[in-house]
């Protein structure tokens, strides 16, 4: 994990950083006073910036090549466009800023927001385009969420991503911990917005989601549950679908392919914690972090429900 702090009120300097952080952008200010401080967290896929912006900014962005979300907090986001769609933010409001690959414009008046932004082919990781076979991308489709319970969620996924896995350094760096956070992200943007993916399984993913591919998948997951696994990486491996495979686990297992993963690295945590020696300093933070879990008090309940035991007295008996 990286972090990033700019602060400054010169124009130039600020148009310079945004193009480095961003895409190659013109700004520009009606008025004298400028000033801009902003943080930017960074994960391998994942990036979550803070920005102040105290003055009326307007900017026009090449296309990101990522898909770019951000929360107002404060003051507002007026004449925001891209091509077919042109709309004002302001507190509370959380949106989908442009496509990937289409350039957008509008002026930030004085405003307070985050920006999060991640790699597009998280959303191909999780999920599949409707016309699977065409090879093409899941999009986008809607640039705003198609419900107040959708936003609430999706906000609440990036505070809890910044402020309990960001924060914590020693976490945020295991390699199961930035698979699992990236995909988390792409999972909520999924369930926000309106998009391309097809969730329900065709007649031919039914066919396909036979014991013996649910078979393969198990396989897979058992023999790479230490390395960074998404459930197009599953799938692929069962020669099925994404569909296919959420399909074969809800019906054969009750399950899905993420929960199952999930639990075998449970197992691999646990088998761990028991034979550890705490007198080393190993500490159940670590460990859980290690097998892809970064919320201690959440795997501590997982654990505890399924062990019957706290992991910490799993570290201390074994």
């Amino acid at each position: 994990m990286s972090a990033l702090e700019f602060d400054s009120d010169n124009l130039e300097l600020t148009e310079d950083f945004l193009s480095r952080a961003y895409a190659r952008m013109r700004i520009g200010s009606g008025g004298e006073t400028v000033r801009a401080r902003i943080r930017r967290d960074t994960l391998a896929s994942v990036s979550i910036d803070e920005l102040d912006i105290g003055f009326d900014m307007s900017y026009s962005v090449t296309p990101l090549g990522r898909i770019c979300l951000c929360m107002v907090y404060s003051g507002t986001v007026q004449d925001h466009a891209f091509p077919g769609v042109q709309d004002s933010f302001g507190p509370g409001d959380v949106v989908f800023f442009a496509p990937p690959d289409l350039p957008y414009s509008g002026r930030i008046c004085n405003a307070s927001y985050n920006i999060t932004m991640l790699d597009p082919q998280l959303l191909d990781q999780i999920a599949a385009d409707a016309d699977e076979g065409t090879g093409r991308p899941v999009r986008l489709t809607g640039h705003r969420p198609h419900s107040p319970g959708a936003a609430r969620h999706l906000k609440d996924t990036i505070a809890y991503v910044r402020d309990r896995v960001m924060a914590e350094p020693a976490v945020a760096d295991q390699p199961l911990v930035v698979s699992t956070t990236g995909q988390l992200i792409a999972a909520s943007v999924l369930s926000a917005f309106p998009n391309t993916a097809l969730t329900e399984p065709t007649a031919r993913d039914r066919n396909d989601a036979h014991p013996a591919a649910l078979s393969r998948a198990l396989s897979y997951i058992d023999d790479h549950a230490d390395q960074p696994v998404a459930v197009a990486d599953i799938a692929a491996a069962a020669h099925v679908t994404v569909r296919a495979l959420q399909y074969a686990f809800r019906r054969h297992l009750g399950t899905t392919p993420l929960a199952h993963l999930r639990d075998v690295r449970l197992a691999h945590a646990h088998r761990e914690l028991r034979s550890a020696d705490p007198d080393t300093g190993v500490t159940v933070t670590q460990i859980a972090a290690r097998w892809g879990f970064f919320h201690p008090g959440r795997f501590a309940t997982l654990y505890r429900d399924t062990y019957g035991v706290s992991p910490r007295g799993s570290l201390h008996d074994g």
